[in-house]
C-alpha cells in the first residue's frame, strides 16, 4: 500500500517572521516509522511549501500515487486540512483520508456530524502509532476496523468511534522517520538546521487552558535514556544536524531523570550540539544543579511558561503563585548561560489596560532573552472554555483559524475583543520595545543577531516610521493585522 502522511503549512509567527522557524512534524515521522513493513510510506510538512502548496501537493500526489493519506491537524489549521482534502479527492478520487492529531482527538463528533464528514474516512484520536498501524493492517486485509481502539470509522454515512484505547507502551516506540522517504526538507531555526525529539509525552501539570490531556490523560511517561540517545545519534551522526528541539510538553517533570540523560549526552561528548527544550518555572527554579547539568548538555534554550504577573489570573489558569519560581528559574538559567523566551498569557476575566502594562512589566523586568506573549485562546474542551464561556467572554466561539494564541477570540469585564487586541499589541510596542539581543542570544546566533542589529531593525525602523507618521499608533496597528491575517491565507488553495 502506498501511504502518504501530511502535516499542514499554517503557521503562529509569534515571536518573529514566518518564516523563521520550519521543524519537522514529529508525529506523522514516529506514525510512518512504526507501519509494519511492505507499504511505501512518505511524508510532507507542508510548512516547507507554504508558497506553492497546491501546486506541490498536486504534483506529488501524482507522483507517489497514494492509496491511503494521513493528515495531521491542530484545531486552527483545521480549515486548510478541509481544503487539501478537497484537492486530494480531486487528483486522487480513489484515496482512502484518515485525519489525526489535537482536532481530532478533541472534536470527532462535532467532526462526525458536520458537512465535512463526507470528505473523511477515518479520524485517529490520541496517539497514533498504534491505531493507523492497525488502521493499515485493516485495510489490507489483516485486521478488523471494529476491534482497533482510538479509532473513528465510516459504517455507511455515518462514523462508529471505537472506545479509546490504553496509553502506548513508549519502548516499542521505533524511531521517527528522517530519511528519504521524508519529500520534504530544510528545517530550521534561523540560519540553522534543526531536527525534532521526543523523550516523553504528557504533562501532570494542572493548568486549565492546556489541551494537553486529552492526548495522554494527565500522565508523564518517558522513553528510556537509551533510546533517547539513540535518537540523539541519528540526528546527529546520521543526519549531521546539530540544533535539536524537544518537543516535550514539559521536560523537566522529573529532575533526576533530567540530569541522567543530561550526564549521557556529556559522556557522548558531542561537539556543538544545541537543545531547544520547554520547561516550567518552579521545578527550574527549585533545582539549579539540574539546570547546571542542562547547561553542561548543550540545553542553550528554554522556554519558561511564566503565564501572567496577577497572582488571581495564575490562579484562575490553575498555575498557582509562581511570580517568584519565574524570576528564580530565569536567575538560574541565566547564571548557567541558557537563553530564555518567557511565555506570557493576557487577557483574562478581570483584565484592565494597566494589566496589560504591568504584564509586560514583569516579563521585562525578568529578564527574559525574548518573549513568547499570546492573547487567553478558549481552546475547545477546556476547562478555561467552559469557564469563559459560562460566563459570556468568547466572542468568537466558532472560527477556530483564529485559535492560535495571536487573536483576541475573548473579552474582559472591562475591555472588548477589539479593544484588548490592540491594547496587546501597542504596549508591546511601548513597554518591551525593539528586541535588544542579549549576549546570550548573540552567542548562539552571531550571523542572524547581527544582519537584526545591522540591516533589518535600522530598515524597520525607518519603514515602521514613516507608516507611524503617516497613520498613527491605530492606523500601524490595522496594516499590521492585516497583514497577520494574511499568514495562512493560501490563495492556491480558495476555492476548494
Amino acid at each position: 500500500m502506498n501511504i502518504l502522511l501530511i502535516s499542514m503549512p499554517d503557521v503562529a509567527p509569534v515571536i518573529m517572521h514566518e518564516s523563521a522557524f520550519h521543524m519537522p512534524n514529529h508525529g506523522i515521522a514516529s506514525i510512518g516509522a512504526n507501519i509494519d513493513s511492505g507499504h511505501r510510506v512518505h511524508l510532507i510538512d507542508l510548512i516547507r511549501k507554504r508558497r506553492q502548496v497546491r501546486r506541490y501537493l498536486t504534483r506529488t500526489l501524482e507522483k507517489t500515487q497514494p492509496d491511503l493519506v494521513g493528515l495531521s491537524t491542530m484545531t486552527w489549521q483545521y480549515a486548510t486540512c478541509v481544503k487539501l482534502i478537497k484537492l486530494i479527492r480531486r487528483v486522487r478520487p480513489g484515496a482512502k483520508i484518515v485525519i489525526g492529531g489535537y482536532h481530532a482527538t478533541l472534536m470527532y463528533e462535532e467532526i462526525a456530524a458536520s458537512e465535512d464528514a463526507g470528505l473523511i474516512d477515518f479520524m485517529v484520536r490520541g496517539e497514533g502509532e498504534e491505531t493507523f498501524r492497525r488502521l493499515v493492517n485493516a485495510l489490507d486485509g489483516k485486521d478488523r476496523m471494529e476491534t482497533i481502539p482510538s479509532l473513528s470509522y465510516k459504517q455507511g454515512n455515518d462514523f462508529v468511534h471505537n472506545p479509546r484505547g490504553e496509553l502506548l507502551d513508549l519502548s516499542r516506540i521505533k524511531l521517527p522517520i528522517r530519511d528519504k522517504r521524508r519529500l520534504t526538507w530544510g528545517y530550521h531555526i534561523m540560519n540553522r538546521s534543526v531536527e525534532v525529539l521526543e523523550t516523553s509525552r504528557g504533562c501532570t501539570r494542572n493548568c486549565n487552558f492546556c489541551s494537553i490531556r486529552h492526548m495522554y490523560g494527565r500522565s508523564f511517561r518517558t522513553f528510556s535514556i537509551d533510546r533517547v540517545m539513540a535518537d540523539i545519534d541519528d540526528i546527529y551522526h546520521t543526519r549531521k544536524v546539530r540544533w535539536i528541539f524537544i518537543s516535550d510538553d514539559n521536560l523537566v517533570l522529573d529532575p533526576e531523570r533530567v540530569i541522567r540523560l543530561c550526564d549521557a549526552i556529556i559522556a557522548r561528548g558531542y561537539r556543538k550540539l544545541h537543545f531547544v527544550v520547554q520547561a516550567d518555572c518552579i521545578t527550574m527554579a527549585r533545582n539549579e544543579e539540574m539546570v547546571r547539568k542542562m547547561a553542561l548538555a548543550g540545553i542553550k534554550t528554554a522556554f519558561l511558561g511564566i503565564e501572567n504577573a496577577s497572582k488571581k489570573n495564575l490562579q484562575a489558569a490553575k498555575k498557582g503563585d509562581i511570580l517568584e519560581a519565574s524570576r528564580q528559574a530565569v536567575a538560574n538559567c541565566h547564571k548557567h548561560g541558557i537563553m530564555i523566551v518567557g511565555g506570557m498569557i493576557f487577557g483574562f476575566p478581570d483584565d484592565e489596560e494597566e494589566d496589560i502594562i504591568a504584564n509586560y512589566q514583569f516579563l521585562k523586568s525578568t529578564g527574559t532573552d525574548t518573549a513568547y506573549c499570546q492573547i487567553l485562546t478558549p481552546y475547545p474542551k477546556t476547562g478555561i472554555r467552559q469557564e469563559l464561556m459560562a460566563q459570556g467572554l468568547v466572542t468568537n466561539p466558532d472560527d477556530y483559524t483564529r485559535y492560535n494564541g495571536m487573536w483576541a477570540n475573548v473579552r474582559t469585564r472591562h475591555m472588548d475583543s477589539d479593544t484588548l487586541q490592540y491594547l496587546f499589541w501597542y504596549h508591546r510596542q511601548k513597554v518591551l520595545g525593539w528586541w535588544e539581543p542579549s549576549e546570550r542570544v548573540r552567542g548562539q546566533g552571531k550571523l542572524w543577531t547581527s544582519i537584526w542589529l545591522y540591516f533589518f531593525r535600522p530598515l524597520l525602523k525607518v519603514i515602521l516610521g514613516r507608516t507611524q507618521r503617516k497613520y498613527g499608533w491605530r492606523g500601524r496597528f490595522e496594516r499590521e493585522m492585516a497583514n497577520q491575517a494574511a499568514v495562512n491565507r493560501f490563495q492556491d488553495l480558495e476555492g476548494l
